[in-house]
């Protein structure tokens, strides 16, 4: 997404950054450098939520071994 800087020095965040990081009218927002060299964008009272993706990551648990889903899908005794 490419925006324009104004003789101000202002920026718009194009609408899809802002519905992405939760920013609306009066959000305050930081700016920083990254190590990298890039710039990061957040909502200053802190990180976007979590996607529905990563909230759900590791809710499985353990599950089964290999052996033992093989030894059911066989049908074997345990």
């Amino acid at each position: 997404m490419t925006t324009t800087v104004t003789r101000k020095g202002q920026v718009t965040i194009p609408k899809p950054l802002r519905d992405y990081l939760g920013i609306g009218p009066g959000s305050q927002v930081n700016i920083r450098r990254a190590d990298d060299g890039g710039v990061l964008i957040e909502k200053a009272d802190g990180p976007r939520p979590p996607s529905r993706f990563a909230k759900a990551r590791g809710s499985a648990g353990p599950g089964m071994t290999t052996d033992e889903l093989m030894a059911l899908l066989r049908d074997e005794p345990e």
